[in-house]
């Protein structure tokens, strides 16, 4: 899973206060997977740690985030599912970790930092080359080009940060690169991993957009149905489908849909009956 937060401005007495929309996504198509890519958002009154751990308590697997402190009790140590373990295995977002190197090397020309954006560069060129195949082809690439690509990094990267001050902002984005190193390097053992949380970051996109052109939430409920909202016309979207056009001809058709069947309505399995209906037609 991708995870990924941003604000919403939610109507309070006499003034707005901000709540929070989580996106979680779903997109195995980097790594050839067959799922159907999907969208669930959250909304919550504030961002405190306990929402996340709350949508996210019958998950194991791996998620893919930015180093928000909030996830930090999704992967803690022997973590158990209704006494069963399950666990939440973390990895890190490069283009997060990118983009604090680009600032620098943008607005200041900082040689470390433009270096390092290069570095980095290098790891997306690869990841570039092999998005669609199978996590073991993905794996194989990863081990033989870009696993000697990070340990270069790693020993540039630490002998460059005994140079700087740690007050400065050169060194607090090295430290952050270093304080999950773990995380950052989770793809260099798992295929399916991808580089960046980019996923969710696009995912989230439509809504800070949006703030521009509606005012905020009339209330924690009116956070909730948007979230509900965002669901299914980002999944939609996910599915290279069009939301108004199946989002119209599902509210036309749900009163008299068999409950048992709604799962055909879904945007992946309605876009497949077209799909189907037009080759029929078209024979």
């Amino acid at each position: 899973l991708h995870v990924d937060d941003t604000t919403v401005p939610v109507l309070a007495k006499g003034k707005c206060r901000t709540g929070r929309l989580w996106a979680h996504v779903r997109d195995d198509r980097p790594f050839g997977g067959k799922a159907s890519p999907a969208a669930v958002f959250y909304y919550s009154p504030t961002r405190e740690g306990e929402h996340a751990e709350r949508q996210l308590a019958s998950y194991t697997g791996i998620v893919q985030a930015d180093a928000y402190s909030g996830f930090n009790g999704l992967f803690v140590e022997g973590r158990q599912i209704d006494g069963k373990p399950g666990p939440i295995v973390e990895a890190a977002c490069w283009a997060h970790s990118r983009r604090k190197f680009f600032e620098l090397a943008r607005l200041r020309k900082t040689p470390i930092a433009i270096e390092a954006v290069l570095r980095i560069d290098a790891l997306f060129a690869i990841e570039r080359e092999i998005n669609g195949q199978s996590p073991l082809q993905r794996l194989a690439v990863r081990r033989d080009r870009s696993k000697p690509l990070i340990e270069s990094f790693e020993t540039w990267l630490r002998g460059e940060r005994k140079k700087l001050s740690s007050k400065g902002p050169l060194a607090k984005a090295i430290d952050y690169q270093f304080n999950h190193w773990a995380a950052f390097t989770r793809f260099l053992d798992d295929g399916r991993v991808c580089l960046s949380n980019n996923a969710a970051e696009r995912a989230i996109r439509g809504i800070a957009v949006g703030r521009r052109n509606w005012t905020f939430c009339g209330s924690d409920t009116g956070g909730h149905r948007a979230a509900v909202m965002f669901t299914l016309i980002e999944t939609a979207k996910l599915c290279d489908v069009d939301p108004k056009a199946w989002l119209a001809d599902v509210l036309a058709r749900i009163a008299d849909h068999p409950a048992q069947r709604l799962g055909d309505l879904l945007a992946w399995a309605w876009k497949a009956a077209r799909e189907r209906t037009v080759a029929k037609h078209a024979a």
